[in-house]
């Protein structure tokens, strides 16, 4: 890369916002207004970082009567999340409405499912009283191993067990629990074609890369405003924009199990200072030698970092992979 800049730990500092906002509203308008003639836009608002800065950028670019901003709790939502919702939604003068989903998943069977995987682990989990989440042991990256998931029950008392999952009582949680993002996109579509309105996805830059979304999910959107940005660049807009404190200074997370669950813990294994470094020095070829002096941190730490973002990017490329349809056989 020609005149590649020195390897900072300010290299991902946005030195011009307001220029950056500009772009990113002029390009969400033509998206929009030209491209898809829809008369503005729906945002999925949970109270996270992610959804509060894409809320703002649509509102910046359409006007705020030109978007709507949509509650989708659950019975495991966190309580907070509609109320730091509301407060963002009335600071960008925003209307709101309300979608509870819960019933849709009862109708899927997403708990059911889910539950008797868990119970399958650990046959002492009871789900009206105990606490569950997947995570994923701290020290897996640095033995280079690729993610080995436990399943972590809190129970009523306040003790902790957790065990490792085998395969299938992995991947049943996990496809259970993807009906809470596939029902919020369908709720989405829904509020955007009634309003005739566009889908605004709200996934970061890491999150589309790396595969950290459900296939027709929160993947599930007609245009992603923040989808090249790095989690700490969609921090930085996030106090530019004057979105909510307590929205900035929230431990990002998963909202999907009934234990908190941070999103470092469930994927990314790091915190997003680091991981958003170590991607750019990555992905921009610097040399890893000099990635770790900035850093602080071992040439060999860098390089597993490096070998785990190409191993996730290889395993999820299906996830970002339109349906295929190139299967024009027939000739007459």
């Amino acid at each position: 890369m020609a005149n590649k800049k020195e390897f900072s730990k300010e290299i991902l500092e946005i030195k011009n916002p307001e220029e950056l906002l500009n772009q990113i509203c002029e390009k969400l308008r033509a998206d929009v207004f030209q491209r898809f003639r829809r008369r503005g836009g729906v945002v999925g608002i949970s109270g996270g970082i992610d959804s509060s800065v894409t809320l703002a950028i649509a509102a910046k670019a359409f006007g705020h009567e030109k978007v709507l901003g949509v509650m989708l709790p659950e019975h495991d939502s966190n309580p907070d999340s509609k109320s730091l919702a509301l407060d963002l939604a009335e600071k960008f003068g925003v209307k709101t409405v309300e979608e509870n989903i819960s019933h849709a998943l009862d109708g899927f069977g997403c708990y059911q499912r889910r539950d008797e995987a868990v119970k399958r682990v650990i046959p002492e989990f009871n789900p009206e009283t105990d606490k569950m989440k997947i995570v994923i042991p701290k020290d897996i990256l640095e033995k280079k191993l690729p993610p080995v998931f436990y399943v972590t029950v809190i129970f009523e008392n306040g003790e902790e067990v957790s065990k490792r999952l085998p395969p299938d009582a992995y991947l049943q949680i996990v496809a259970a629990s993807n009906f809470k993002q596939r029902s919020r996109m369908s709720m989405l579509y829904y509020q955007a074609e009634a309003n005739h309105f566009s889908v605004i996805g709200t996934p970061n830059k890491h999150e589309v890369k790396q595969g950290f979304f459900v296939k027709f999910g929160d993947g599930g959107a007609d245009v992603m405003p923040i989808g090249s940005l790095y989690k700490t660049q969609v921090y930085q807009l996030a106090e530019y924009l004057g979105v909510p404190q307590e929205i900035i200074e929230r431990t990002p997370t998963t909202d999907t199990y009934t234990a908190e669950q941070t999103q470092e813990e469930f994927f990314y294994q790091m915190p997003f200072e680091r991981m958003d470094l170590l991607w750019f020095g990555w992905e921009n070829g610097y040399n890893p030698a000099e990635v770790a002096t900035v850093m602080g941190m071992k040439e060999e730490e860098v390089l597993n970092n490096f070998a785990n973002f190409e191993r996730k990017i290889k395993t999820t490329d299906y996830l970002r992979s339109a349906p295929l349809h190139d299967y024009d056989f027939w000739k007459p």
